[in-house]
């Protein structure tokens, strides 16, 4: 009833209901969507690949604040070698189980 409303109210106010770690957000910085997804290990290594223009977002180079966005593709330079993929979903947390759900990879 209105009682548990309240305390239902109170509850996610105080972030016990929805816990932002697995939050679905629409858009998200490219250097950590890299690293949530796992693609790349780290963030600041996400973040120097950006800088070194080693990540190409939409067929441009990304600066590690560009944002991501579902549908985009991406390309990571790995030495001689390139990942292509397409961002599937956006979550600010996901289980290394599940990392790889958020992306598809494409070929060339």
């Amino acid at each position: 009833g209105r009682c548990q409303q309240q305390i239902t109210d109170k509850r996610t106010e105080r972030g016990e209901l929805s816990s932002p770690r697995f939050f679905v957000t629409e858009k998200m910085r490219i250097d950590k969507y890299l690293k949530v997804s796992r693609i790349i290990k780290r963030r600041t290594v996400a973040k120097e690949a950006c800088d070194r223009q080693l990540v190409i977002l939409n067929g441009r180079a990304a600066k590690a604040g560009a944002e991501v966005a579902v549908g985009d593709d991406i390309r990571v330079m790995f030495g001689k070698s390139e990942l292509h993929v397409r961002v599937l979903s956006l979550a600010e947390s996901k289980r290394k189980e599940d990392a790889d759900l958020m992306y598809e990879i494409l070929g060339d």
